[in-house]
């Protein structure tokens, strides 16, 4: 496996240095800001609007500018003033390059070509899915809330590889499962590592350090998050008339081999490449 984000590709290639792309990101860093944080530095919300929409977001699927609208936190002119802030403001890792000195836009342009290149055969920017699934919008209901609420609760930028049909799943730190029963029966599954794992416990804690906590709250906080995600699933293809039920979720520690998929099922396995070089991945489990 081979994917990369573009700074990673550049270092590789030579194009810049390790020390430049550090420049680049605190500069990146400094003049990007979220939603939230634009719409702060413009005078329209407060920090408790936020966390109040945040809370609201677990159980909604909506963006944040959307939910700050639907609560009457900002008007909708205001939310397209800020979007609009945040357009004209935004940094590109590549733009940042070249305003450090880095690289020169030509070579930037020819850079970007090779990058897409290389990451063809890797990433996908959308949810592919086999013909042979008898339930198609909830695997892609799943997968897709599983994209968003790794962006909006946990504020994690990754890339999303594309989906692969297979028997064994990889070992990891945990997995925290769920299992679909009613109209179709299919096993959420979600892995990731130590890293990870540490990461959504602060989202879920709404802690800034959790080297204190215990193995048994990690994981908790994992099996919260994958709770999180399978009650949106649920709530969103209700709305289609499917009709589901969720078990409570658990913990599982595959042996070092890995975890195989179970007689009289079909894996589907989506990879979640996370910037930092953190593993995490989505299993779904399809009863045949």
């Amino acid at each position: 496996m081979a994917v990369k984000f573009f700074g990673q590709f550049l270092v590789e290639q030579g194009a810049v240095t390790n020390e430049s792309l550090l420049y680049a990101i605190e500069l990146q860093e400094r003049t990007n800001l979220k939603l939230g944080e634009m719409a702060m530095a413009m005078g329209y919300i407060t920090a408790q609007d936020i966390e109040r929409a945040h809370a609201a977001q677990l159980s909604k699927d909506m963006k944040l500018g959307d939910l700050l609208v639907d609560l009457s936190i900002l008007s909708p002119a205001q939310l397209q003033e800020v979007i609009d802030r945040q357009k004209a403001t935004h940094l590109f890792i590549g733009e940042a390059l070249v305003k450090v000195g880095a690289l020169t836009p030509d070579k930037l342009d020819s850079c970007l070509a090779a990058f897409k290149a290389d990451q063809a055969p890797y990433v996908s920017n959308h949810i592919d899915l086999p013909a042979w699934l008898i339930t198609p919008q909830l695997c892609e209901t799943a997968v897709d809330l599983t994209y968003k609420l790794i962006t909006r609760v946990l504020g994690i930028q990754f890339r999303p590889g594309k989906c692969q049909e297979v028997n064994l799943l990889s070992t990891n730190r945990m997995i925290a499962g769920m299992d679909f029963s009613g109209d179709a029966t299919v096993r959420y599954l979600l892995s990731v590592s130590e890293g990870l794992q540490k990461t959504i416990a602060k989202a879920i804690l709404k802690e800034d350090d959790v080297e204190t906590e215990s193995d048994e709250i990690l994981e908790d906080t994992v099996m919260e998050f994958v709770n999180i995600i399978c009650g949106n699933v649920v709530a969103k293809v209700s709305q289609s008339g499917t009709n589901l039920e969720i078990t409570p979720p658990v913990t599982i520690h595959p042996p070092q081999s890995g975890l195989p998929v179970p007689d009289g099922y079909r894996g589907l396995l989506f990879p979640i490449h996370v910037s930092d070089g953190e593993v995490m991945e989505l299993g779904l489990l399809i009863k045949q």
